[in-house]
């Protein structure tokens, strides 16, 4: 639950020795920082600069991109943290203190403490989702365009922020003998065992599929075309990563179960974020092949509707 201050990680298949690593990044008597913070932090902040870029490219207002990251970002955190609370309870409440106020302030104090790990990426994907999309529609932006600029920036964030775990000794797998096998030794420890390095194997995923999200809609002249209707990126997003989390989630031995020892619930979610991606891009390829347009497809090239103030401007408003 609580990640070791100070432990030793190793890859022997990969001939990488032991690793001494420590859980804060600073420390000066009580104040520390955790490196799980500033990962995360630093992903969240490559996740904004991509989102800007692409704001940039399509000539989109800069302000409109500051309320977005910041209600957006915001939401992703909060979610995230009461998503993995909700279902982790009895880790976060205490008992042993005296008195009702001296227990609920413990445990307050307990859920607040976000750098000692324990953030469930659906909750913050939840969350952040449900806050972009009342950002965009308050603002006039064409939502499913902006959640095609936003799921390619979690991937890459969700890709530099699972590295906090690897700080933390968390998140990692059952125990194995494969090639990419990880030990973790605490500090003073004499056994090591070797686990799936599950955070690797989900940063990975989510890297693969932004740079190939990026290069063939984005970057790449010769593939831009495949680009075919807003939203399609982010049902991509949605199929790619519960495929991937399906899979690297039965892995994990540190799972948020619905019922316990039955059935973890990132997993369920990842299989219906799957279910939901394929049948969305079915619907929306075949919806564009007849040629009709709806709130869940709208062609790339498609005229933006205009705000109330362009259409006063122009004399359109009737």
């Amino acid at each position: 639950m609580f990640p070791l201050k100070t432990h030793y990680i190793s890859f022997p298949g990969l001939g990488i020795d032991e690793i001494k690593i420590n859980s804060n990044a600073i420390e000066i008597g009580s104040f520390r920082i955790a490196w799980y913070g500033l990962i995360i932090l630093t992903g969240i902040i490559c996740a904004i600069l991509y989102v800007w870029f692409r704001f940039k490219e399509n000539q989109m207002k800069s302000d409109d991109l500051i309320d977005l990251a910041f209600f957006t970002v915001l939401s992703g955190v909060i979610g995230a943290r009461l998503y993995y609370i909700l279902f982790s309870l009895d880790s976060y409440i205490v008992t042993s203190k005296d008195g009702f106020f001296a227990n609920l302030w413990a445990s307050l104090g307990r859920m607040v403490a976000v750098w000692n790990g324990g953030l469930a990426i659906y909750g913050g994907i939840i969350a952040g989702g449900v806050a972009a999309v009342i950002v965009a529609r308050k603002k006039k932006m064409n939502i499913l365009k902006i959640l095609d600029f936003l799921a390619p920036a979690v991937m890459l964030a969700q890709a530099i922020g699972r590295w906090g775990n690897f700080c933390n000794a968390e998140a990692h797998g059952t125990e194995t003998d494969i090639f990419l096998r990880m030990g973790i030794r605490a500090d003073g420890g004499v056994i090591t065992r070797y686990y799936h390095p599950t955070f690797l194997y989900e940063s990975l995923w989510n890297l693969i599929g932004f740079l190939a999200i990026w290069l063939i809609f984005v970057k790449l002249t010769k593939t831009k075309w495949l680009h075919k209707f807003n939203g399609q990126i982010f049902y991509i997003y949605i199929a790619w990563y519960g495929l991937g989390r399906f899979w690297i989630e039965g892995l994990r031995t540190d799972s948020l179960y619905l019922i316990p020892g039955v059935i973890r619930v990132s997993q369920l979610v990842a299989l219906l974020s799957f279910i939901a991606g394929i049948a969305l891009l079915t619907y929306s390829l075949i919806m564009l092949k007849r040629g009709k347009e709806n709130i869940l497809v709208k062609r790339v090239d498609a005229p933006q509707e205009k705000t109330t103030e362009e259409a006063n401007k122009n004399g359109t408003n009737n």
